[in-house]
């Protein structure tokens, strides 16, 4: 059986790409690393699609418990494949860099770049054998344009995407793809605190993304369709930036 594993995916984005990805016909891990009954509402959700789900729980920055689950997992399941890897999972520590305390900066960059690097590593071999596989990364706009008050978060998704752009040459040959998606502000948690009316007057499109609309991207760059996009960062965010 062919799954999609979708770090973070409890709510908000990862929430609405695990969704896509079941209707896709993949079985889904949902990984979360500490409220399970926001994972188990995925869960649910999945099954209405049609799918399948199973719950992982670990945090993706803590490098021993990652693969003892993921090592665990593939031990268990040595007739099935992670053929779609979404690296979603993230946080933000909001504030300007010189008030930044050392444990702000290091959550959101090791949640981050710890976190691609630790659950990425162990799911390459099996892709580069059988000479096929998705890796997406959720990056944000913050990682291309720098955004006050993120100089953590911008740099944290600015190395994810120099990270896509440099594997996607490692593996290109054994036909996996790896690229990168840049949301801008999207309706969930993560925009929580932020003043959307005043924030949507400089968006072309004049509204905040829905889930969905960046679960549809990715769905597409885990398609047969996109298989000759590879080393790409795309942007989604109404017009912001570019």
């Amino acid at each position: 059986m062919n799954y999609a594993l979708v770090t973070g995916g409890s709510r908000g984005i990862g929430r609405a790409v695990c969704v896509r990805l079941a209707s896709q016909g993949f079985a889904i891990l949902i990984n979360y690393v500490s409220n399970e009954q926001k994972a188990r509402e995925t869960a649910e959700l999945v099954a209405q699609a049609g799918g399948q789900a199973e719950l992982l729980k670990f945090d993706v920055a803590n490098a021993e418990e990652t693969a003892a689950v993921l090592g665990g997992w593939m031990q268990a399941h040595p007739d099935d494949f992670i053929e779609v890897l979404v690296n979603n999972a993230g946080i933000r520590r909001d504030g300007l860099l010189i008030w930044t305390e050392p444990e702000d900066w290091h959550k959101v960059v090791n949640t981050t770049l710890d976190g691609f690097y630790n659950v990425t590593r162990p799911l390459l071999q099996p892709m580069l054998l059988k000479k096929r596989g998705r890796i997406i990364n959720v990056a944000s706009l913050s990682g291309l344009k720098g955004m006050q008050g993120q100089t953590n978060y911008s740099a944290a998704k600015g190395g994810l995407i120099a990270a896509t752009k440099a594997l996607a040459q490692e593996v290109g040959r054994k036909k996996v793809t790896v690229n990168a998606i840049a949301p801008g502000f999207v309706k969930t948690d993560m925009v929580d605190g932020l003043d959307e009316a005043a924030l949507k007057k400089d968006i072309p499109l004049q509204r905040f993304g829905e889930p969905e609309e960046v679960a549809a991207l990715i769905g597409f760059l885990a398609s047969p369709d996109a298989a000759y996009i590879t080393g790409e960062c795309i942007s989604i965010n109404g017009g912001l930036y570019s």
